[in-house]
């Protein structure tokens, strides 16, 4: 039987998300005994004290089924939010929740519009939906030209994704932009703008920019946007992925009617709604983020290294004369997990995660080490 010729279109050829490498693997391949990982943004205060209390207090209620609502997380969330639950979601991700948009609105006929160097799996949620991806260049400074965005829209487009602080970049938009942006969207040929998917999951990083937009402030007067966050970097729940996201009651029914059951587990919840009430994890996150921050960049200027400015708990540098891929290599071999940017077309550049003083002293020692050979 010829599998290939009853797969559907849109999945034949598609190309699997390639996720950061694991410690343990990295260990087994390069003889290692000890590695860092500074590859996927996680949050290296690890998890609030208050969500493992809560995560070990429901280890013997794991043989039931989870609240497929999620209604206590989601009360928690209405309560840190100020918004009531019937503009909440929840997710098992932030990667499932651009899929669950993706198979409520994405038809073959539609296009939707993307910006270079942003986040990959909105690529991939086009693709295996059959849309069309329109891809829009980023600026010089490797921001979101929100405004060729918008002019990028015509009455084909469906949604546009939009992410602030961007990943792999680490730039933001100001409010002045976003609120421009919003503005300027055209209407399309079912008669209103093109549903705008904001995914914040570096939100409570880049707050700290006083010019950062909160995409909350928007959703009241802009019924088409939806915006999601994730528990999986500073809130340190990367393991148990779960998601939540705000929408207009409408667009959340919908979401809710046709997203998979029992979506976010049982700890999964229980854990989430213990950290988003744990303020002070949050505010040492983004303490330690924020200064780490400045130490790798005077480090990296002392070295010669061009990088970009981030909102986020990562940084895009460009390891010059080096290649990304060759540096990801040798920094695997010295020990030190990164995440090299060939996938996202940036062959030159690679990421690094923003870990503890040590980590990120070793990770500079390394690739000076590297750089030097």
């Amino acid at each position: 039987m010829d599998i290939q010729s009853i797969i559907r279109k849109a999945c034949d050829g598609f190309k699997p998300y390639v996720a950061g490498k694991p410690i343990d693997e990295i260990k087994r391949e390069y003889n290692l005994k000890a590695v860092i990982k500074l590859a996927s943004n996680e949050n290296f205060l690890g998890t609030s004290k208050k969500a493992l209390k809560t995560l070990r207090d429901n280890f013997d209620k794991v043989f039931f089924y989870p609240d497929s609502s999620s209604f206590d997380l989601k009360k928690s969330l209405s309560k840190r939010y100020r918004l009531p639950a019937g503009n909440i979601f929840t997710a098992a991700g932030g990667d499932e929740i651009i899929e669950l948009i993706a198979k409520l609105f994405f038809n073959p006929e539609d296009e939707i519009v993307i910006s270079k160097y942003s986040f990959i799996r909105y690529a991939m949620a086009v693709q295996l939906m059959g849309s069309k991806s329109v891809v829009v260049p980023m600026s010089e400074d490797f921001k979101y030209d929100l405004q060729a965005l918008a002019k990028a829209c015509n009455k084909n487009t469906k949604a546009v994704f939009v992410t602030n602080p961007n990943n792999p970049t680490g730039t933001y938009n100001t409010k002045k932009e976003f609120s421009a942006f919003l503005k300027n969207l055209p209407l399309n040929k079912f008669g209103v703008k093109p549903i705008v998917i904001l995914d914040e999951a570096y939100f409570e990083y880049a707050s700290l920019e006083k010019d950062y937009p909160n995409g909350l402030d928007y959703l009241k007067d802009n019924l088409n946007l939806i915006i999601f966050r994730t528990f999986s970097k500073i809130y340190g729940l990367a393991g148990l992925r779960v998601a939540y996201g705000f929408a207009s009651e409408k667009i959340v029914d919908y979401i809710e009617r046709t997203r998979p059951p029992f979506n976010v587990n049982l700890l999964a919840q229980a854990a989430a709604s213990a950290a988003i009430a744990d303020k002070d994890h949050v505010v040492r996150s983004q303490k330690l983020v924020a200064k780490e921050k400045q130490y790798l960049y005077k480090e990296f200027e002392k070295i010669g290294v061009k990088y970009v400015k981030s909102a986020a708990n990562f940084i895009l540098f460009k390891p010059f004369p080096l290649g990304g891929e060759n540096v990801f290599i040798k920094l695997l071999k010295e020990g030190v997990i990164v995440r090299a940017m060939d996938e996202y077309e940036l062959p030159d550049w690679v990421r690094v995660t923003v870990g503890l003083h040590k980590e990120n002293k070793l990770f500079i020692e390394k690739l000076k080490k590297i750089l030097k050979s």
